[in-house]
Protein backbone atom coordinates (compact mmCIF):
# COMPACT_ATOMS: atom_id res chain seq x y z
CA UNK A 1 0.00 0.00 0.00
CA UNK A 2 1.62 3.59 -1.00
CA UNK A 3 2.02 5.89 1.46
CA UNK A 4 3.66 8.65 -0.01
CA UNK A 5 1.74 11.21 -2.12
CA UNK A 6 0.74 10.38 -5.42
CA UNK A 7 1.41 11.70 -8.46
CA UNK A 8 -0.47 14.19 -10.94
CA UNK A 9 0.15 13.97 -14.61
CA UNK A 10 2.34 14.54 -17.40
CA UNK A 11 1.49 16.12 -20.47
CA UNK A 12 3.83 16.03 -23.99
CA UNK A 13 3.37 17.46 -27.35
CA UNK A 14 4.73 18.14 -30.73
CA UNK A 15 4.74 20.64 -33.85
CA UNK A 16 6.11 19.43 -37.49
CA UNK A 17 8.13 16.26 -37.40
CA UNK A 18 7.45 12.66 -39.12
CA UNK A 19 8.07 11.37 -36.14
CA UNK A 20 5.55 12.56 -34.09
CA UNK A 21 4.02 9.98 -32.10
CA UNK A 22 7.34 8.01 -31.65
CA UNK A 23 8.45 11.10 -30.20
CA UNK A 24 5.59 11.45 -28.14
CA UNK A 25 6.05 7.98 -26.85
CA UNK A 26 9.94 8.73 -25.29
CA UNK A 27 8.14 11.73 -23.90
CA UNK A 28 5.59 10.36 -22.00
CA UNK A 29 8.43 7.81 -21.17
CA UNK A 30 10.02 10.22 -19.57
CA UNK A 31 7.44 11.58 -17.74
CA UNK A 32 6.26 8.02 -16.52
CA UNK A 33 7.27 9.27 -12.68
CA UNK A 34 3.99 11.76 -13.13
CA UNK A 35 1.61 9.11 -13.45
CA UNK A 36 0.94 5.48 -13.73
CA UNK A 37 -2.37 4.93 -14.06
CA UNK A 38 -3.28 5.35 -17.75
CA UNK A 39 -1.63 6.79 -21.22
CA UNK A 40 -2.71 7.76 -24.01
CA UNK A 41 -1.68 9.87 -27.86
CA UNK A 42 -3.76 11.67 -30.30
CA UNK A 43 -1.68 12.92 -33.37
CA UNK A 44 -3.44 14.98 -36.49
CA UNK A 45 -2.69 13.63 -39.98
CA UNK A 46 -3.72 16.54 -42.25
CA UNK A 47 -6.34 17.41 -39.82
CA UNK A 48 -7.54 13.74 -39.26
CA UNK A 49 -7.85 12.94 -35.74
CA UNK A 50 -5.63 9.78 -34.47
CA UNK A 51 -5.91 8.72 -31.08
CA UNK A 52 -4.57 5.65 -28.37
CA UNK A 53 -5.18 5.73 -24.87
CA UNK A 54 -4.57 2.31 -22.50
CA UNK A 55 -4.64 1.58 -18.64
CA UNK A 56 -1.51 1.15 -16.82
CA UNK A 57 2.25 2.27 -18.07
CA UNK A 58 3.37 3.58 -21.49
CA UNK A 59 5.47 0.47 -22.82
CA UNK A 60 2.07 -1.55 -21.69
CA UNK A 61 -0.14 -0.12 -23.85
CA UNK A 62 1.63 1.21 -26.98
CA UNK A 63 2.44 -2.50 -28.45
CA UNK A 64 2.86 -4.10 -31.18
CA UNK A 65 1.12 -1.71 -34.09
CA UNK A 66 -0.20 1.22 -32.04
CA UNK A 67 2.57 3.55 -33.04
CA UNK A 68 2.03 2.88 -36.56
CA UNK A 69 -1.22 3.52 -36.97
CA UNK A 70 -0.71 6.69 -35.02
CA UNK A 71 -0.30 9.08 -38.15
CA UNK A 72 0.83 12.95 -38.46
CA UNK A 73 3.22 15.38 -37.65
CA UNK A 74 1.17 16.90 -34.40
CA UNK A 75 0.85 15.49 -31.71
CA UNK A 76 -0.49 15.29 -27.95
CA UNK A 77 0.27 13.13 -24.79
CA UNK A 78 -0.51 12.23 -21.20
CA UNK A 79 0.41 9.83 -18.26
CA UNK A 80 -2.45 10.11 -15.84
CA UNK A 81 -2.89 9.71 -11.81
CA UNK A 82 -6.57 10.60 -11.18
CA UNK A 83 -6.66 13.45 -9.29
CA UNK A 84 -10.29 14.58 -10.15
CA UNK A 85 -12.45 11.75 -11.51
CA UNK A 86 -11.73 7.89 -10.65
CA UNK A 87 -9.08 5.41 -12.60
CA UNK A 88 -11.27 3.76 -15.42
CA UNK A 89 -10.40 3.96 -19.29
CA UNK A 90 -13.19 6.75 -20.01
CA UNK A 91 -11.17 9.16 -18.13
CA UNK A 92 -7.75 8.83 -19.55
CA UNK A 93 -6.43 11.15 -21.99
CA UNK A 94 -5.93 13.49 -24.28
CA UNK A 95 -9.91 13.76 -24.76
CA UNK A 96 -10.82 14.89 -27.90
CA UNK A 97 -14.29 16.35 -29.18
CA UNK A 98 -15.65 18.15 -31.65
CA UNK A 99 -16.74 21.80 -31.23
CA UNK A 100 -17.31 25.15 -33.51
CA UNK A 101 -13.57 25.40 -33.64
CA UNK A 102 -13.39 21.60 -35.17
CA UNK A 103 -11.69 18.79 -34.11
CA UNK A 104 -9.87 18.93 -30.74
CA UNK A 105 -7.59 17.52 -27.78
CA UNK A 106 -6.80 18.32 -24.86
CA UNK A 107 -4.63 17.00 -22.27
CA UNK A 108 -4.48 18.58 -18.68
CA UNK A 109 -2.14 18.49 -15.55
CA UNK A 110 -3.55 19.95 -12.52
CA UNK A 111 -6.55 20.27 -11.06
CA UNK A 112 -10.18 23.11 -11.68
CA UNK A 113 -11.23 24.37 -7.84
CA UNK A 114 -14.09 25.56 -9.38
CA UNK A 115 -14.94 22.14 -11.82
CA UNK A 116 -18.19 21.31 -9.88
CA UNK A 117 -19.65 24.78 -10.23
CA UNK A 118 -18.79 25.02 -13.85
CA UNK A 119 -20.04 21.79 -14.96
CA UNK A 120 -23.25 22.34 -13.05
CA UNK A 121 -23.57 25.63 -15.14
CA UNK A 122 -22.90 23.75 -18.59
CA UNK A 123 -24.94 20.76 -17.75
CA UNK A 124 -27.67 23.63 -17.31
CA UNK A 125 -27.26 25.32 -20.96
CA UNK A 126 -27.92 21.27 -21.51
CA UNK A 127 -24.19 20.21 -22.54
CA UNK A 128 -23.84 16.55 -21.64
CA UNK A 129 -20.51 15.08 -20.16
CA UNK A 130 -18.77 11.54 -21.00
CA UNK A 131 -16.37 11.59 -18.43
CA UNK A 132 -15.85 12.65 -14.72
CA UNK A 133 -12.94 14.22 -15.17
CA UNK A 134 -12.40 18.42 -14.76
CA UNK A 135 -10.54 18.66 -17.70
CA UNK A 136 -13.81 17.75 -20.13
CA UNK A 137 -14.79 21.47 -18.81
CA UNK A 138 -12.43 23.08 -21.29
CA UNK A 139 -13.71 21.15 -23.75
CA UNK A 140 -17.20 22.44 -23.77
CA UNK A 141 -16.49 25.72 -22.54
CA UNK A 142 -14.73 25.93 -25.66
CA UNK A 143 -17.71 25.03 -27.54
CA UNK A 144 -19.74 27.88 -26.35
CA UNK A 145 -20.05 30.97 -28.95
CA UNK A 146 -19.95 33.43 -26.06
CA UNK A 147 -18.45 33.16 -22.43
CA UNK A 148 -19.35 36.04 -20.14
CA UNK A 149 -21.11 38.50 -22.76
CA UNK A 150 -17.66 38.07 -25.15
CA UNK A 151 -17.11 35.95 -28.05
CA UNK A 152 -15.76 33.29 -26.74
CA UNK A 153 -12.30 32.39 -27.66
CA UNK A 154 -9.22 30.42 -25.49
CA UNK A 155 -8.56 33.40 -23.46
CA UNK A 156 -12.31 33.76 -22.62
CA UNK A 157 -12.20 30.20 -21.82
CA UNK A 158 -9.18 29.73 -19.40
CA UNK A 159 -10.04 32.81 -17.89
CA UNK A 160 -13.22 31.29 -16.57
CA UNK A 161 -11.83 28.07 -15.06
CA UNK A 162 -9.73 28.27 -11.76
CA UNK A 163 -7.03 26.45 -9.90
CA UNK A 164 -4.29 24.49 -11.67
CA UNK A 165 -4.23 23.82 -15.36
CA UNK A 166 -1.08 23.18 -17.45
CA UNK A 167 -2.70 22.34 -21.48
CA UNK A 168 -1.60 21.18 -24.09
CA UNK A 169 -4.31 21.15 -26.59
CA UNK A 170 -4.18 19.79 -30.42
CA UNK A 171 -6.53 21.55 -32.89
CA UNK A 172 -6.21 20.59 -37.05
CA UNK A 173 -3.68 22.69 -37.22
CA UNK A 174 -2.08 24.01 -34.13
CA UNK A 175 -0.35 22.73 -31.00
CA UNK A 176 -1.38 25.48 -27.87
CA UNK A 177 0.47 25.24 -24.52
CA UNK A 178 -1.36 26.74 -21.59
CA UNK A 179 -0.33 27.61 -17.80
CA UNK A 180 -2.49 29.26 -15.52
CA UNK A 181 -1.72 32.31 -14.19
CA UNK A 182 -0.48 31.44 -11.06
CA UNK A 183 1.79 28.83 -12.90
CA UNK A 184 1.37 25.96 -10.00
CA UNK A 185 2.20 23.13 -12.85
CA UNK A 186 5.51 23.14 -14.65
CA UNK A 187 5.34 23.11 -18.69
CA UNK A 188 8.37 23.59 -20.74
CA UNK A 189 9.40 24.69 -24.46
CA UNK A 190 12.14 23.08 -26.48
CA UNK A 191 12.79 22.09 -30.31
CA UNK A 192 13.97 19.16 -32.37
CA UNK A 193 14.60 19.19 -35.93
CA UNK A 194 12.97 22.32 -36.06
CA UNK A 195 9.66 20.84 -34.64
CA UNK A 196 8.56 22.45 -31.62
CA UNK A 197 7.80 20.45 -28.07
CA UNK A 198 5.87 21.15 -24.85
CA UNK A 199 6.53 18.99 -21.78
CA UNK A 200 6.18 18.81 -18.10
CA UNK A 201 9.45 18.36 -17.55
CA UNK A 202 12.52 19.10 -19.59
CA UNK A 203 13.97 15.24 -18.62
CA UNK A 204 11.50 14.35 -21.77
CA UNK A 205 13.69 16.95 -24.16
CA UNK A 206 17.03 15.28 -22.57
CA UNK A 207 15.46 11.74 -23.90
CA UNK A 208 14.89 12.94 -27.31
CA UNK A 209 17.89 15.21 -28.00
CA UNK A 210 15.47 18.18 -28.16
CA UNK A 211 17.12 21.57 -26.98
CA UNK A 212 15.46 23.77 -23.96
CA UNK A 213 14.13 26.49 -25.14
CA UNK A 214 12.60 28.36 -22.11
CA UNK A 215 9.45 27.62 -19.87
CA UNK A 216 5.90 28.67 -20.24
CA UNK A 217 5.37 31.56 -18.18
CA UNK A 218 2.28 31.59 -15.61
CA UNK A 219 -0.74 33.42 -17.48
CA UNK A 220 0.76 32.47 -21.01
CA UNK A 221 -1.01 30.97 -23.92
CA UNK A 222 2.04 29.64 -26.87
CA UNK A 223 0.41 29.02 -30.05
CA UNK A 224 2.35 26.95 -32.89
CA UNK A 225 1.59 25.99 -36.58
CA UNK A 226 3.13 26.47 -39.45
CA UNK A 227 4.31 30.28 -38.97
CA UNK A 228 5.93 29.24 -35.85
CA UNK A 229 5.58 30.15 -32.33
CA UNK A 230 3.69 33.21 -31.18
CA UNK A 231 2.97 34.24 -27.11
CA UNK A 232 -0.45 35.63 -25.91
CA UNK A 233 -0.71 37.04 -22.12
CA UNK A 234 -4.23 35.86 -21.17
CA UNK A 235 -3.96 37.36 -17.69
CA UNK A 236 -1.62 40.57 -18.17
CA UNK A 237 -2.45 42.29 -15.00
CA UNK A 238 -2.16 38.97 -12.50
CA UNK A 239 1.10 39.17 -10.33
CA UNK A 240 0.95 36.54 -7.96
CA UNK A 241 2.78 33.48 -8.67
CA UNK A 242 2.21 30.10 -6.58
CA UNK A 243 4.55 27.27 -7.99
CA UNK A 244 4.05 23.60 -6.33
CA UNK A 245 7.30 24.08 -4.63
CA UNK A 246 6.67 19.82 -3.63
CA UNK A 247 7.81 19.72 -7.43
CA UNK A 248 11.33 20.60 -5.90
CA UNK A 249 10.95 18.14 -2.79
CA UNK A 250 9.46 14.97 -4.48
CA UNK A 251 7.85 15.26 -7.76
CA UNK A 252 9.90 16.33 -10.65
CA UNK A 253 12.88 14.45 -11.94
CA UNK A 254 15.95 15.20 -10.67
CA UNK A 255 17.40 15.73 -14.28
CA UNK A 256 14.97 18.03 -15.05
CA UNK A 257 15.20 21.69 -14.73
CA UNK A 258 12.62 24.08 -13.31
CA UNK A 259 12.68 28.01 -13.38
CA UNK A 260 16.49 27.52 -14.24
CA UNK A 261 16.70 25.63 -11.36
CA UNK A 262 18.25 21.90 -11.56
CA UNK A 263 16.13 20.03 -9.53
CA UNK A 264 19.14 17.65 -8.31
CA UNK A 265 20.97 20.57 -7.01
CA UNK A 266 17.96 21.96 -5.06
CA UNK A 267 17.24 18.64 -3.48
CA UNK A 268 20.77 18.22 -2.50
CA UNK A 269 21.12 21.99 -1.06
CA UNK A 270 17.60 21.01 1.02
CA UNK A 271 20.21 18.14 2.69
CA UNK A 272 22.61 20.21 3.46
CA UNK A 273 20.13 22.97 4.93
CA UNK A 274 18.60 19.72 6.99
CA UNK A 275 22.20 19.33 8.32
CA UNK A 276 22.91 23.16 9.41
CA UNK A 277 19.21 23.04 10.80
CA UNK A 278 19.88 19.46 12.38
CA UNK A 279 22.72 18.12 13.39
CA UNK A 280 22.97 14.90 14.85
CA UNK A 281 25.77 12.30 16.03
CA UNK A 282 26.32 9.29 14.15
CA UNK A 283 27.73 6.75 11.89
CA UNK A 284 25.69 7.04 8.36
CA UNK A 285 23.81 8.49 6.80
CA UNK A 286 21.38 6.18 4.28
CA UNK A 287 18.12 7.34 2.21
CA UNK A 288 15.29 6.16 1.53
CA UNK A 289 15.68 5.41 -2.68
CA UNK A 290 15.04 7.11 -5.00
CA UNK A 291 13.31 10.32 -3.51
CA UNK A 292 15.39 10.69 -0.48
CA UNK A 293 18.80 9.55 -2.22
CA UNK A 294 19.63 14.08 -3.06
CA UNK A 295 19.38 14.78 0.46
CA UNK A 296 21.07 12.19 2.27
CA UNK A 297 23.87 13.45 0.04
CA UNK A 298 23.58 16.54 1.09
CA UNK A 299 23.36 15.76 4.70
CA UNK A 300 26.48 13.62 4.27
CA UNK A 301 28.29 16.26 2.63
CA UNK A 302 27.68 18.98 4.66
CA UNK A 303 28.08 16.81 7.81
CA UNK A 304 31.12 14.97 6.79
CA UNK A 305 28.99 11.68 8.30
CA UNK A 306 29.44 9.10 5.40
CA UNK A 307 27.02 8.19 3.16
CA UNK A 308 25.64 4.77 2.51
CA UNK A 309 22.77 3.12 0.25
CA UNK A 310 21.48 0.75 2.96
CA UNK A 311 18.79 0.21 1.45
CA UNK A 312 18.15 -1.40 -2.26
CA UNK A 313 15.40 -0.69 -3.89
CA UNK A 314 13.81 -3.54 -6.73
CA UNK A 315 12.90 -1.54 -9.35
CA UNK A 316 10.63 -4.04 -10.81
CA UNK A 317 7.88 -4.28 -8.42
CA UNK A 318 4.54 -3.62 -9.73
CA UNK A 319 1.00 -2.52 -8.24
CA UNK A 320 -0.19 -4.70 -5.75
CA UNK A 321 -3.99 -6.00 -6.19
CA UNK A 322 -3.78 -7.80 -3.06
CA UNK A 323 -6.40 -7.11 -0.10
CA UNK A 324 -4.69 -4.22 1.92
CA UNK A 325 -4.07 -6.22 5.27
CA UNK A 326 -1.47 -5.53 7.81
CA UNK A 327 0.45 -8.25 6.67
CA UNK A 328 0.15 -7.10 2.95
CA UNK A 329 1.43 -3.83 3.94
CA UNK A 330 4.16 -4.92 5.54
CA UNK A 331 5.35 -7.36 2.60
CA UNK A 332 4.83 -4.18 0.35
CA UNK A 333 7.07 -2.30 2.24
CA UNK A 334 9.74 -5.00 2.14
CA UNK A 335 9.44 -6.18 -1.15
CA UNK A 336 10.52 -2.66 -2.69
CA UNK A 337 13.22 -1.63 -0.16
CA UNK A 338 15.59 -4.05 1.14
CA UNK A 339 17.88 -3.70 3.73
CA UNK A 340 21.84 -4.37 3.94
CA UNK A 341 21.81 -5.68 7.48
CA UNK A 342 25.23 -5.63 7.72
CA UNK A 343 26.34 -1.93 7.20
CA UNK A 344 24.03 -0.52 9.68
CA UNK A 345 24.63 -3.41 12.71
CA UNK A 346 25.91 -1.63 15.85
CA UNK A 347 25.59 1.68 13.97
CA UNK A 348 24.10 5.03 14.26
CA UNK A 349 22.10 5.82 11.24
CA UNK A 350 20.57 9.07 10.02
CA UNK A 351 17.59 7.64 7.54
CA UNK A 352 16.57 10.38 4.82
CA UNK A 353 13.48 10.82 3.42
CA UNK A 354 12.07 13.38 1.25
CA UNK A 355 8.49 13.01 3.72
CA UNK A 356 5.96 11.58 6.28
CA UNK A 357 2.65 11.65 4.83
CA UNK A 358 0.44 8.96 6.61
CA UNK A 359 4.16 7.80 8.66
CA UNK A 360 2.94 3.78 8.46
CA UNK A 361 5.83 3.17 5.65
CA UNK A 362 8.38 5.41 7.45
CA UNK A 363 7.88 3.22 10.82
CA UNK A 364 8.27 -0.10 8.79
CA UNK A 365 11.53 1.38 7.92
CA UNK A 366 12.76 2.19 11.34
CA UNK A 367 11.55 -1.03 12.88
CA UNK A 368 13.32 -2.70 9.78
CA UNK A 369 16.68 -0.70 10.78
CA UNK A 370 16.83 -1.64 14.12
CA UNK A 371 15.77 -5.25 13.47
CA UNK A 372 19.41 -5.36 11.51
CA UNK A 373 20.41 -4.11 14.58
CA UNK A 374 21.38 -0.71 14.48
CA UNK A 375 22.22 1.20 17.65
CA UNK A 376 19.94 4.73 17.22
CA UNK A 377 17.86 5.42 14.03
CA UNK A 378 17.68 9.37 13.91
CA UNK A 379 15.21 10.30 11.21
CA UNK A 380 15.45 13.67 8.81
CA UNK A 381 12.77 14.71 6.26
CA UNK A 382 13.65 17.11 3.50
CA UNK A 383 10.93 19.27 3.80
CA UNK A 384 8.41 20.62 6.82
CA UNK A 385 5.43 18.59 8.38
CA UNK A 386 2.32 18.23 5.79
CA UNK A 387 -0.12 20.21 7.53
CA UNK A 388 -3.01 20.49 5.07
CA UNK A 389 -4.41 18.63 1.99
CA UNK A 390 -3.51 20.13 -1.41
CA UNK A 391 -6.11 20.73 -4.00
CA UNK A 392 -4.22 22.21 -6.93
CA UNK A 393 -3.31 18.04 -8.21
CA UNK A 394 -1.61 16.74 -5.25
CA UNK A 395 -3.45 13.50 -4.31
CA UNK A 396 -3.08 14.50 -0.50
CA UNK A 397 -5.55 13.08 1.69
CA UNK A 398 -7.63 15.16 4.15
CA UNK A 399 -6.04 16.38 7.51
CA UNK A 400 -7.23 13.88 9.23
CA UNK A 401 -5.06 11.42 7.91
CA UNK A 402 -2.21 13.89 7.72
CA UNK A 403 -0.25 12.60 10.46
CA UNK A 404 1.56 16.09 11.23
CA UNK A 405 -1.66 17.62 11.13
CA UNK A 406 -3.19 15.49 14.14
CA UNK A 407 0.05 14.56 15.99
CA UNK A 408 2.81 16.53 17.98
CA UNK A 409 6.60 16.22 16.48
CA UNK A 410 7.48 13.85 20.11
CA UNK A 411 4.06 11.99 19.38
CA UNK A 412 4.96 10.67 15.64
CA UNK A 413 9.00 10.16 16.81
CA UNK A 414 7.25 7.80 19.31
CA UNK A 415 5.31 6.03 16.99
CA UNK A 416 8.42 5.72 14.25
CA UNK A 417 10.01 4.43 17.40
CA UNK A 418 12.53 6.48 16.07
CA UNK A 419 15.61 7.90 18.18
CA UNK A 420 15.14 11.53 16.74
CA UNK A 421 12.93 13.02 14.31
CA UNK A 422 13.92 16.46 12.57
CA UNK A 423 11.62 18.04 9.58
CA UNK A 424 12.99 21.14 7.20
CA UNK A 425 12.07 24.10 8.19
CA UNK A 426 9.58 26.35 5.55
CA UNK A 427 12.40 28.64 5.80
CA UNK A 428 15.22 26.37 4.64
CA UNK A 429 13.13 24.49 2.35
CA UNK A 430 12.91 27.77 0.16
CA UNK A 431 16.05 28.89 0.83
CA UNK A 432 18.06 25.80 -0.76
CA UNK A 433 15.95 26.81 -3.99
CA UNK A 434 17.46 30.06 -4.44
CA UNK A 435 14.17 31.93 -5.52
CA UNK A 436 11.96 34.16 -3.08
CA UNK A 437 9.36 32.52 -0.95
CA UNK A 438 6.38 34.63 -3.15
CA UNK A 439 7.30 32.72 -6.16
CA UNK A 440 5.72 29.99 -4.58
CA UNK A 441 2.74 27.67 -3.17
CA UNK A 442 3.28 26.18 -0.02
CA UNK A 443 -0.15 25.23 1.31
CA UNK A 444 0.03 21.78 2.17
CA UNK A 445 2.85 23.48 4.99
CA UNK A 446 1.18 26.98 5.81
CA UNK A 447 -2.53 26.48 4.92
CA UNK A 448 -2.40 29.84 2.53
CA UNK A 449 -4.04 28.53 -0.48
CA UNK A 450 -3.62 30.97 -3.53
CA UNK A 451 -6.81 30.49 -5.15
CA UNK A 452 -9.93 29.57 -3.35
CA UNK A 453 -11.90 26.32 -3.36
CA UNK A 454 -14.13 24.43 -1.49
CA UNK A 455 -13.54 21.78 1.43
CA UNK A 456 -16.07 19.58 0.17
CA UNK A 457 -15.04 19.17 -2.54
CA UNK A 458 -12.28 15.92 -3.28
CA UNK A 459 -11.32 13.69 -6.47
CA UNK A 460 -14.31 11.81 -6.56
CA UNK A 461 -17.35 15.02 -6.31
CA UNK A 462 -17.86 14.58 -10.22
CA UNK A 463 -18.66 10.96 -9.55
CA UNK A 464 -21.28 11.72 -6.31
CA UNK A 465 -22.60 14.84 -7.90
CA UNK A 466 -24.18 12.79 -10.77
CA UNK A 467 -27.11 11.56 -8.33
CA UNK A 468 -28.99 8.29 -9.00
CA UNK A 469 -29.29 7.41 -12.61
CA UNK A 470 -32.86 7.88 -13.82
CA UNK A 471 -34.22 7.41 -17.00
CA UNK A 472 -35.74 10.23 -19.70
CA UNK A 473 -38.72 8.48 -19.04
CA UNK A 474 -38.73 9.50 -15.43
CA UNK A 475 -38.27 12.73 -16.42
CA UNK A 476 -41.07 12.77 -18.80
CA UNK A 477 -43.66 11.37 -15.69
CA UNK A 478 -41.83 13.97 -13.28
CA UNK A 479 -43.38 16.62 -16.09
CA UNK A 480 -47.24 14.77 -16.83
CA UNK A 481 -47.68 14.82 -12.85
CA UNK A 482 -46.13 18.78 -12.05
CA UNK A 483 -48.98 19.22 -14.93
CA UNK A 484 -51.57 17.36 -13.09
CA UNK A 485 -50.74 19.03 -9.53
CA UNK A 486 -51.27 22.09 -11.73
Amino acid sequence: MQHYPKHYCGVFGIFGHPNAAQLTYYGLYALQHRGQESAGIVTSDNGHFNEYKGMGLVSQIFKGEALSELTGNMAIGHTRYSTTGSSHIRNAQPLTGNCRLGRIAIAHNGNLTNAAQVRDELEAQGLMFQTTVDSEIVLNLLAQPTLGGHDNNLIETVRRIEGAYSLCILTERELIGVRDPHGFRPLSIGKVDGAYVLASETCAFDLIHAEFIRDVEPGEIVVIDKNGLRSIKAFPEHQRRAFCIFEYVYFARPDSTIADRNVYKVRVEMGRELAREHPVKADLVIPVPDSGNCAALGYSLESGIPFEMAFVRNHYVGRSFLQPSQLIRDFDVRVKLNLIGNLVKGKRVIVVDDSIVRGTTSKSRVNNLKEAGAKEVHVMVSCPPHMNPCVYGIDFPDRSKLMAANHSLEEIRQYLNADSLHYLSQDGMVKATGLPKSNFCMACYDGNYPVKYDSMVDKHIMERRVGKPHGLGEELKKEELQKQLL
